[in-house]
């Protein structure tokens, strides 16, 4: 089977992304009754990080040992390639190695030019443009609520930050919608987002009407990693973007809030709503390990039934 690489939401068709989350409710069935599986035995995952994480690391070093397999982990700053080694170099080394290779890193760019010279697939755990591996949970938590996503609502409050991007790119490929709501000076850039068109979003100056009738209202933190020296200007900018319990009394009645996490009740959002019943975000994180499994499995293995 020809390398297949997962470094943004579209690197994957409609079909393939069904397949996947089918695959992951049937291995999350598995996990759940205590059931062994073990389809990636003696298959190695290296784990690249340059960025801090909880979710991401946890999840894929679970995952990859409840599927059978081990998982390395690296940090750039303990490593060559903290030490400037070649980014082309480290790929021919690394994917000589292992099996599969997942990079948190600042620029997409790097994680491009590392699958160009990978002989195993690369997954994208998280970079500045991007984060399709918790988009990827984010859907799979809806259906598992609420069915089918297609021709849905999802109401994004916030920064136009990677979530989002992914968020939007998702909208294109499984045909929904995205009402994106940001403060002035933080818009959608759509080529950053890689978009085809705008046919699957629309902008709203006010975030009460981009979340009014919307099936999920999600968001993220007001200051990303790598923005830390505008926290405090951002901070008085969202000052009206936090998704509280007005907010989602205006949603559709059966809406979810989701949020990636960590979360920061009283900024991006009130723990009201966090802590809420119409909040799913801890089946969201436990879901990034069932969704990620799937992947792995696909990538490596293909179709497996």
């Amino acid at each position: 089977m020809a390398i297949k690489h997962f470094l943004q939401f579209n690197d994957l068709n409609r079909e393939e992304l069904e397949y996947v989350f089918e695959r992951a409710r049937w291995i999350k069935s598995q996990f759940k009754a205590y059931q062994q599986y073990w389809p990636l035995q003696d298959r190695t995952l290296v784990m690249i990080f340059e960025k801090a994480s909880t979710r991401t690391r946890l999840s894929f070093e679970a995952g990859m040992q409840q599927l059978g397999g081990s998982a390395i982990y690296l940090n750039t700053r303990d490593s060559q390639l903290g030490r400037g080694e070649p980014v082309e170099d480290a790929a021919q080394v690394i994917s000589r190695m292992s099996d599969i290779v997942m990079i948190r890193t600042y620029e997409q760019e790097i994680i491009e030019r590392f699958a160009a010279n990978s002989r195993v697939p690369v997954v994208n755990g998280l970079t500045n443009e991007y984060h399709p591996c918790q988009i990827l949970a984010d859907i799979f938590t809806f259906i598992e609520h609420r069915g089918p996503i297609q021709g849905k609502t999802v109401a994004w409050i916030g920064d136009s930050n990677n979530v989002c991007n992914t968020w939007l790119q998702a909208a294109e490929v499984l045909d929904f919608n995205v009402h994106v709501s940001t403060p002035p000076g933080y818009e959608v850039e759509a080529e950053r987002a890689n978009l085809y068109g705008n046919d699957h979003y629309e902008e709203f100056a006010d975030p009460m009407e981009a979340a009014r009738n919307a099936h999920l209202v999600t968001t993220d933190v007001w200051t990303s990693m790598g923005f830390e020296a505008e926290n405090e200007e951002r901070m008085v900018d969202f000052a009206d973007w936090q998704v509280d319990g007005d907010m989602m009394k205006v949603a559709a009645k059966d809406a979810l809030f989701m949020h990636c996490l960590p979360a920061h009740r009283g900024e991006e959002v009130a723990a009201e709503v966090i802590d809420g019943a119409q909040s799913v975000v801890w089946d969201e994180a436990e879901n990034r390990l069932h969704v990620q499994k799937a992947l792995m499995e696909y990538l490596l293995l293909g179709r497996v039934k």
